[in-house]
């Protein structure tokens, strides 16, 4: 059950921080008159891997168990990583295209 509580929130933290960041960054686009939706989708498409890295809580973490279960047999721990990465993979693209769905919705009501 915990494994899947911190698959949860790996997949939510990403989804939160590509989401946040472009909303975030299209209000700095309004007060710097830039267009809003097109600085979203930018920072969002760049931010995704930041987004990975700040779920899993730090990389250097994630490649050391990757490393210990390797040189040391512990299969577990390496497929646990795995899925974490893969859950903070998917939460990211899913932010990523939330935020382009947002802006393909703006072009339909021009």
């Amino acid at each position: 059950m915990f494994f899947i509580n911190n698959l949860i929130y790996t997949f939510l933290i990403a989804l939160g921080v590509v989401i946040g960041a472009s909303f975030f960054a299209g209000i700095g686009a309004l007060i710097n008159n830039h267009p809003p939706l097109k600085t979203m989708i930018d920072i969002s498409s760049s931010i995704k891997v930041w987004a990975v890295a700040v779920s899993l809580g730090g990389t250097f973490s994630s490649f050391e168990i990757i490393e210990q279960g390797i040189f040391k047999g512990e299969i577990k721990s390496v497929i646990k990583q795995v899925a974490y990465i893969i859950s903070a993979l998917t939460g990211a693209n899913l932010g990523y295209l939330i935020i382009k769905l947002l802006w393909k919705s703006g072009k339909l009501w021009r």
